[in-house]
């Protein structure tokens, strides 16, 4: 559970949802790079319908908290650890609904917010199971800075979307390329589960994806919403 204030409100958000469903392959040019991520179930393949897995809720965490890479991972000899940021645009969820229709998902719509989808590759790629555990790990879901009410955000399918590490611009694209645009990917969701009040739909992130360490600082910065920053730590390092 994280608090977030709103933006253009006074009061604060409690962000605390039922589930965190999220989208991979969701931008061509990150598609593109699937040689570099190599991750399994990643390819080049444009996918035919949108491509969802979970994080958990205990992944939040807010603005300026730290990103924690877990020691356990040293336990595994893994040859080259590999955990990496990836910026997006969140959707928080008003109300309960299900079998949304594209052209009436905004409705359902409370606000928006920046997330990293943190990820541990080496699980991602090592684990029968798929993705699940490489990314729900503690901490690996930072959002904020404020939520953005849908009604003060012009147009979520147009906004400048940039990923900074230690200051350097890794990932910088728009919503506009994403595969699925946000009533599609809504749609979709609540085709398949019922979206509750708070819950949070992460819409994927554009090609730039990449490693962080102990002591970088991840900053992901949404036009209209604004930056959330992060700093991470080595579990064994603090």
């Amino acid at each position: 559970m994280v608090n977030l204030p709103v933006h253009s409100r006074k009061d604060m958000y409690q962000v605390n949802p039922t589930k965190i469903i999220a989208l991979g392959l969701n931008y061509h040019s990150h598609i593109a790079e699937s040689h570099s991520v190599k991750v399994r179930g990643f390819t080049a393949e444009v996918p035919s319908e949108p491509i969802l897995f979970p994080k958990t809720p205990n992944v939040l965490i807010g603005p300026n908290d730290p990103i924690v890479i877990p020691k356990f991972l040293n336990d595994y000899g893994f040859e080259t650890l590999r955990t990496d940021y990836e910026g997006e645009l969140a959707v928080i969820i008003a109300d309960r609904c299900r079998n949304v229709r594209p052209e009436d998902a905004l409705k359902h719509v409370f606000g928006f917010t920046c997330m990293n989808d943190v990820s541990q590759r080496n699980l991602q790629t090592s684990d029968r199971s798929g993705w699940f555990r490489g990314k729900s790990l503690d901490t690996f879901g930072p959002v904020g800075p404020v939520v953005v009410l849908a009604e003060d955000l012009a147009d979520p399918q147009n906004l400048r979307l940039q990923t900074r590490l230690n200051g350097k611009t890794v990932q910088d694209s728009n919503t506009k390329h994403m595969i699925f645009p946000i009533p599609e990917i809504i749609a979709f969701v609540s085709k398949n589960f019922t979206l509750m009040p708070g819950d949070i739909i992460a819409t994927g992130t554009p090609s730039g994806v990449g490693a962080i360490k102990h002591g970088d600082v991840v900053e992901v910065e949404i036009e209209g919403i604004g930056i959330l920053r992060n700093p991470v730590i080595q579990e064994d390092m603090q």
